[in-house]
């Protein structure tokens, strides 16, 4: 398994640009809300604890870090490795596009500058692309 590169903040300015950690943390509070909201994303909201503090604290300090912010996520959990930290969950194709969904509608209440958040939308749906672990031609999870 491999884990998706960090790149570092002095090639990545993304993490100013959406305006820095404060930034990072309306995204993750608008992208958890949308989850709690959408008929669509049920099933992936019910993978979560019903605390949503310590999963949002996690997902700050990973997006901070991977838009080219602080490095506090990878000192703090070691490397992303979000394939395996993932693989407990079933995650189909539905549960991807929910995610996405959610982080869309997260994004579009907190991004106004529109390149940036095309150019975000397209990087995480690589990444949500690569957790899909359950494909509609097999019951078992890919590797």
């Amino acid at each position: 398994m491999t884990a998706l590169p960090i790149v570092a903040a002095s090639t990545n300015p993304h993490f100013e640009r959406l305006g820095g950690q404060a930034a990072v943390q309306r995204l993750v509070d608008a992208f958890y809300a949308a989850m709690d909201e959408r008929a669509d994303a049920r099933t992936i909201r019910a993978m979560h604890a019903a605390d949503l503090g310590p999963t949002k604290d996690v997902l700050v300090s990973y997006l901070c870090e991977w838009l080219g912010g602080p490095r506090r996520y990878s000192a703090e959990q070691g490397a992303p490795m979000l394939r395996r930290r993932h693989q407990p969950f079933d995650i189909d194709t539905a549960a991807r596009d929910a995610w996405m969904n959610c982080m869309r509608q997260a994004l579009a209440q907190t991004c106004d500058d529109t390149e940036l958040r095309a150019a975000l939308e397209a990087a995480l749906q690589k990444v949500a692309d690569h957790l899909v672990n359950l494909h509609p031609s097999s019951t078992h999870r890919s590797p």
